[in-house]
């Protein structure tokens, strides 16, 4: 049979080590920083603060792809072990929508920006807010991932492949 990944490591994957915590740090990053200039901008009344926001919004938007389909490969060879596989269903369903969160936001503020780049509409801030709450229910729940149930860790991954944890 045709093998579609090369051998899997110590750490259960393909390659040397995990790329969606890597990538999505970006993410994280971008959208809050993001979040942050708009919420100063509309006190300070600066535009160059919401024009920062904007790109910082767009760059995270595209970057949130690429760490689904990481964080989707890399949670298919995680093999979750009791309560993390409900936590790592919830982190990958946030997930998507949080992808979807971004790339709303980053339409509605292209169009809005096309009309006035000197105003956030008021609606706007309360979605940047669950952004925000988003971004921090997902790191919260990578976390606990890596640093409670140790996914894709040499230990954890001995144990499972040894039967100790299944």
């Amino acid at each position: 049979m045709l093998e579609l990944l090369p051998p899997l490591n110590d750490k259960n994957l393909p390659w040397l080590d995990v790329i969606h915590p890597i990538v999505v740090h970006f993410v994280i990053a971008m959208a809050l920083i993001s979040v942050v200039f708009d919420l100063i901008g509309v006190v300070t009344r600066r535009q160059n603060l919401f024009e920062v926001s904007f790109w910082n919004l767009l760059v995270a938007t595209v970057a949130i792809f690429v760490a689904i389909i990481f964080g989707q490969v890399e949670a298919g060879l995680a093999n979750p072990y009791g309560a993390s596989r409900d936590i790592l269903n919830i982190h990958s369903t946030i997930g998507w929508s949080l992808a979807g969160v971004l790339a709303v936001l980053t339409g509605w503020r292209y169009v809005a920006r096309q009309k006035d780049p000197t105003v956030l509409p008021g609606g706007f801030l309360v979605v940047d807010g669950l952004l925000a709450a988003l971004v921090f229910t997902q790191v919260y729940l990578g976390d606990k991932l890596v640093w409670v149930y140790g996914l894709h860790t040499v230990p954890v991954v001995e144990a499972i492949r040894s039967g100790v944890i299944s």
